[in-house]
């Protein structure tokens, strides 16, 4: 493992509106914030875009390819922490694939979205740039 869960961990998504800025829950979710954190270190999200936005609801990236196909390769399995839920809005989670585990694709919450506790890895959520992931367009933003 890369990380530390015993430190605390924070991301910053730059976009052509602004910064966004995630505290990751390490302690409560540490394979799948390993993985991010492996994924960003190594530049795999770099010049990618949200290639997804559900006004109101959520916004999704985290695809090589911008088109919700692409992945890193490999899969990670799905870590469910049954205290984290969709209570609020930026809440950061892993997208599910067919088999029930995750990648490098996440998404945020615009809003509170109870509807899908107990189905994603909520590894984090936005403490600053709410209002940055609200501006951004729908389709083919540049940066996330």
């Amino acid at each position: 493992m890369v990380i530390d869960p015993n430190k605390d961990y924070q991301a910053v998504i730059r976009t052509e509106k602004g910064d966004v800025t995630i505290d990751l829950f390490e302690k409560q979710a540490p394979q799948t914030v390993n993985n991010f954190v492996v994924l960003a270190r190594n530049g795999f999200y770099d010049d990618t875009i949200f290639y997804n936005v559900v006004p109101d609801q959520v916004i999704q990236a985290g695809d090589p390819l911008g088109t919700g196909l692409g992945g890193p390769g490999y899969e990670i399995p799905l870590e469910i922490v049954d205290e984290l839920t969709f209570d609020q809005g930026g809440r950061v989670a892993m997208l599910n694939s067919a088999t029930g585990s995750n990648g490098s694709q996440f998404f945020i919450t615009l809003s509170e979205a109870p509807r899908l506790n107990g189905q994603y890895a909520i590894f984090g959520e936005v403490t600053d740039g709410m209002d940055v992931l609200n501006a951004l367009e729908e389709y083919h933003p540049q940066g996330a």
